[in-house]
């Protein structure tokens, strides 16, 4: 298999951009991860406005060793960062990757964001860096993001118990869900069809 590399370059979709994050966005992630406080949700990771020159850091490093490729999602009409997403996770010599670190301001949650962004990443990853699986995980007690996930038209792995340490002292059991090639058509049309649906409205 030849080897691929992590490029970094915008996706760009009718509602959103996804952005390669550099520290410049600091400042507007900083304003997006305020909106609704989301630090503040103890089930998922989201750093907290005085930590995001550390986070985005911290992501830049994982891309440096070809590790991730960290974004920004940004609105096309607006030109307003709402949120940040990544590719990470990526086993070459399995055909896997992970689609994961998202997350997104209160005001741009249940929109077609959140699908368009899924679709321009599964196409990246299916279409050019010729993946067989893609992989989301979430902690068991994130309904919403479990919920999100399975409308995406992702299956149900597994759960890894007593996964994780947090930093608030809980142990995190993780579920697992996945993507894989031959899925990855019918998925596409049902993200497209989503996303027409919320035009329509």
């Amino acid at each position: 298999m030849v080897n691929k590399e992590l490029q970094q370059q915008s996706l760009t979709g009718e509602h959103i951009v996804l952005e390669p994050l550099t520290m410049d966005h600091q400042a507007a992630l900083s304003i997006a991860v305020a909106d609704g406080n989301l630090w503040e949700l103890w089930y998922t990771k989201v750093p907290h406005p005085d930590d995001m020159k550390s986070y985005i850091a911290e992501a830049l490093a994982a891309e440096a060793r070809g590790e991730t490729l960290a974004f920004v999602v940004r609105c096309r009409h607006s030109g307003e960062v709402i949120g940040s997403t990544r590719i990470c996770r990526w086993h070459q010599q399995h055909r896997r990757l992970e689609v994961g670190y998202t997350w997104y301001a209160k005001t741009a949650q249940r929109t077609a964001v959140n699908t368009e962004a899924k679709l321009l990443l599964l196409s990246y990853a299916f279409e050019t860096l010729d993946v067989m699986a893609v992989e989301f995980r979430t902690h068991i007690q994130n309904q919403v993001s479990r919920q999100a996930i399975c409308r995406l038209g992702a299956s149900q792995d597994g759960i890894l118990r007593n996964h994780q340490l947090l930093k608030n002292g809980t142990i995190r059991d993780t579920v697992v869900y996945s993507i894989i090639d031959s899925e990855w058509p019918a998925v596409k049309q049902g993200l497209k069809d989503k996303l027409q649906s919320h035009q329509t409205r």
